[in-house]
């Protein structure tokens, strides 16, 4: 007799589509427990550019994998998985329902269909690769990412000078790009749970006002605030949410860059992009559902409870 699989409800989608909300209102109805799929998020101290859920605002419901490291952590993709699969399991054995939320579309294909190993380090290629980028900026060596390893490019922001250094070495020891080692990967989670996944979508009009609309709201909760009590903690620029959206180009506005208004229009502009990479990226996602409209709206929330109610998770 075939043991049935255990569900993981995954809702996902573009930045600031209301996955938030949505996956409280889930799990309130399953009785569930939320599993953060946001790359940022994962650090201490970092909690208004990342649009942490407040835990006066989680109405009593567990939320996982949140401010976990110190911003001066090195955590990737692989921990992600790892430390995710786990909580999946714990959850599943307190008879509850874990639901993913977030929109880092990396760390959720990490999940459900794993990572490779990959090649060791190689120090001489790295030493190579950083020089080139010592030279004639991290944005050049990006360009070669993204002819040799187009969706890896996609994927990886300009600026990230370790990740791209990292793909690049992969595809210079092996001779093939990081998607073609993905694929032939098998997911940390195990054959005995069942993926249900969702995503938001809104029109570029709508989600561009909600955008300018949280950015204001960023700034007027404190965002300033929060990253001079970081700096004044000792946490270097160069830790990696200081060089994450938001916080990167805040940070360039307290080093004297460019104005306040300048930096607000800028991280507005600068989350319309990665909101389009994100659409991007989930829309070549197998077996996602999609859902128009803000995930805190009743009526996007009834067409979804409808969805799960005739998968057999709900019960009208």
């Amino acid at each position: 007799m075939t043991t049935p699989k255990r569900p993981l409800v995954a809702v996902l989608g573009p930045t600031a589509t209301g996955k938030s909300a949505l996956g409280l209102a889930l799990a309130e109805r399953l009785d569930g427990e939320i599993i953060n799929c946001d790359s940022t998020a994962v650090y201490r101290g970092f909690d208004i550019g990342t649009d942490k859920v407040p835990a006066a605002e989680r109405r009593g419901i567990p939320h996982h994998i949140i401010d976990i490291v110190p911003p001066d952590a090195d955590y990737n993709a692989a921990d992600y998985a790892r430390d995710a699969a786990r909580t999946v399991h714990e959850i599943h054995a307190r008879g509850r329902v874990p639901i993913l939320v977030g929109g880092t579309g990396f760390y959720y294909r990490a999940l459900v269909r794993g990572l490779f190993p990959g090649p060791g380090k190689d120090g001489a290629l790295r030493t190579r690769l950083d020089g080139l980028a010592g030279r004639f900026g991290v944005e050049r060596l990006h360009r070669l990412l993204a002819h040799v390893d187009p969706e890896s490019g996609r994927r990886i922001q300009a600026r990230d000078r370790k990740r791209i250094v990292r793909a690049l070495e992969v595809y210079f020891q092996t001779g093939q790009p990081l998607t073609a080692h993905f694929a032939r990967t098998v997911s940390p989670l195990g054959p005995g749970v069942e993926v249900i996944a969702l995503a938001l979508h809104l029109p570029a009009a709508v989600l561009s006002e909600r955008l300018a609309r949280r950015v204001d709201q960023q700034f007027e909760a404190g965002l300033l605030d929060e990253m001079r009590a970081n700096l004044a903690a000792g946490v270097p620029e160069t830790a990696r949410p200081f060089t994450g959206l938001v916080y990167r180009q805040a940070l360039e506005h307290l080093n004297g860059v460019r104005d306040e208004a300048a930096t607000r229009a800028l991280i507005a502009q600068e989350n319309r992009r990665y909101a389009r990479r994100q659409l991007i990226w989930f829309r070549k996602e197998p077996n996602l559902m999609w859902f128009h409209g803000p995930g805190e709206t009743l009526d996007t929330q009834a067409r979804v409870f409808a969805w799960l109610a005739e998968r057999g998770l709900l019960y009208a």
